[in-house]
């Protein structure tokens, strides 16, 4: 996360790697991770800023990890856990995760100019309706940042298939299923 790209509108945006944390961690660990490192790196480099960590924790720390975990679980079914079919599932996880988040943000920001206005309808703080904030958010993190972010956790997750895959969450390796039965039969 700490490699920002400016993104017309005046966002930024990134590759997270929530969902590959939710995939080897769980969801629920996930959300702590991402959201010790979104205070830390809004503390210490000023990325985000403090006023907005809540909001970057809902987004990149809740609904990432849940949407990524789930998607995976979903799209991989009962494959191997060796199998391709997991890797393509964690990529299309890692995307769908980050759209999301990015359309949850637009959405955040688009409504600010009906909660917040003057007694004339100005906007107060953000001047940029739901018309404009969803598609700018969504367009750049579907179309550039969610790719990148798919093909970074496709890597991970296959760096793992082939290094230790009882690393992933809720997953047993064969070996650790075969001793589990061994057990069990004594």
């Amino acid at each position: 996360m700490m490699f920002n790209v400016p993104i017309p509108g005046g966002s930024s945006g990134y590759a997270i790697g929530g969902g590959i944390i939710a995939i080897i961690i769980g969801p629920w660990a996930a959300i702590i991770a991402i959201s010790v490192t979104l205070v830390l790196q809004a503390m210490i480099f000023g990325d985000g800023g403090i006023i907005a960590v809540a909001t970057n924790c809902f987004n990149m720390g809740v609904i990432v990890p849940f949407v990524a975990y789930y998607a995976y679980k979903f799209i991989s079914g009962n494959s191997a856990i060796t199998s391709s079919t997991r890797v393509i599932a964690a990529a299309i996880a890692g995307w769908i995760s980050l759209t999301m988040a990015s359309f949850c943000a637009g959405f955040e920001l688009g409504i600010q100019p009906i909660l917040e206005h003057t007694a004339e309808g100005v906007p107060l703080y953000m001047p940029y309706p739901l018309s404009v904030t969803i598609p700018s958010m969504v367009l750049e993190h579907a179309l550039v940042f969610g790719i990148l972010e798919a093909l970074i956790t496709a890597i991970i997750f296959a760096y793992i298939q082939r290094t230790d895959t009882s690393v992933v969450y809720g997953e047993k390796s064969k070996e650790e299923m075969n001793k589990m039965m061994k057990r069990s039969t004594i």
